[in-house]
């Protein structure tokens, strides 16, 4: 199948959250594959792995509100749908 991911959306995604969340551990996944048929063929849905100093002694709730922080305006225009995975120590 397609990959419809444009590798400047990846680069915005790791950026943003590099500089928000300085995470010690990142993996930004593309998932528009699995998605064919939804959200324009499946463009912009994303799974995250990561870990970051700023998650120590958070609840998980409190962690996904500073993922998305970091991403801003990005959810909803280059990202359609998320999945997270916060990773900690």
């Amino acid at each position: 199948m397609k990959n419809n991911t444009c590798p400047d959306r990846l680069a915005i995604i790791r950026n943003k959250l590099t500089q928000a969340l300085a995470p010690t551990f990142l993996e930004v996944i593309d998932e528009g594959d699995q998605h064919i048929g939804h959200g324009k063929e499946g463009a912009g849905h994303f799974a995250l792995r990561l870990s970051s100093p700023l998650f120590q002694n958070k609840p998980l709730l409190e962690c996904h509100r500073l993922v998305y922080a970091a991403l801003g305006n990005t959810m909803g225009t280059e990202i359609h749908a998320l999945r997270i995975e916060i990773i900690t120590p």
